[in-house]
């Protein structure tokens, strides 16, 4: 199965252009203040304006009061939703649309348990822990600690660049793996070489046997 591709943090609509070009499949908008890579809602309806069909776009929350995440869906498009902070199975569900929850993969997490937990989300993101930071730490985590029976309902994410993607997947075999400060050349600022290269690490794996 192909390993699909979210490019995430994308602030300017000459990245998503590229993200799109090189072959991802979705983008990440993220909506929360304290992140250099975030936008306003009015912001993403100029960046979502400008997407090709069959993208999808994905809206990345921490912890937002109900009224804001309900705010952005009113005014543009969100495909599905991405939960980073610590809220709830109640608290991801309701809108209509799905989820994905982030899990940072801090000492002891049983992700077995997280996944039975978030029954209803579309998958779990898992990312690297860092103590008071939600995300964009830019460090991997140890991949082995991910069960091979519920890889197929993971993102991957952590601390991913062009140059450890293709062995994150061969380890792993995710759903998807998702990337942000690694295809940047600056903070909210992708590199088109670097995005380009990130797709063909994930395609050289993709055609690899285990």
């Amino acid at each position: 199965m192909r390993t699909r591709i979210k490019i995430c943090g994308i602030t300017r609509r000459q990245d998503a252009a590229e993200a799109v070009i090189g072959g991802a499949d979705a983008i990440g908008l993220v909506f929360y203040a304290s992140s250099p890579r975030a936008v306003s809602p009015q912001k993403a309806v100029e960046l979502v304006r400008a997407l090709p069909p069959f993208v999808s776009v994905v809206g990345l929350f921490v912890n937002a009061p109900r009224r804001k995440v309900e705010q952005v869906l009113a005014a543009t498009r969100i495909d599905l939703l991405q939960f980073h902070g610590d809220e709830t199975p109640a608290e991801c569900g309701g809108f209509n649309r799905p989820y994905i929850k982030a899990i940072r993969m801090r000492e002891g997490v049983d992700l077995h348990r997280e996944r039975s937990r978030y029954a209803d989300a579309a998958a779990l993101l898992l990312d690297t822990y860092r103590k008071g930071t939600p995300g964009g730490t830019g460090d991997a985590f140890d991949w082995g600690r991910i069960p091979a029976d519920i890889a197929d309902s993971v993102v991957l994410a952590g601390g991913l660049n062009p140059d450890n993607v293709e062995r994150a997947i061969r380890s792993v075999r995710p759903y998807a793996v998702d990337v942000s400060g690694g295809v940047e050349r600056d903070t909210g600022i992708k590199d088109r070489a670097m995005i380009a290269a990130f797709i063909r690490g994930v395609e050289r794996a993709d055609n690899q046997p285990d």
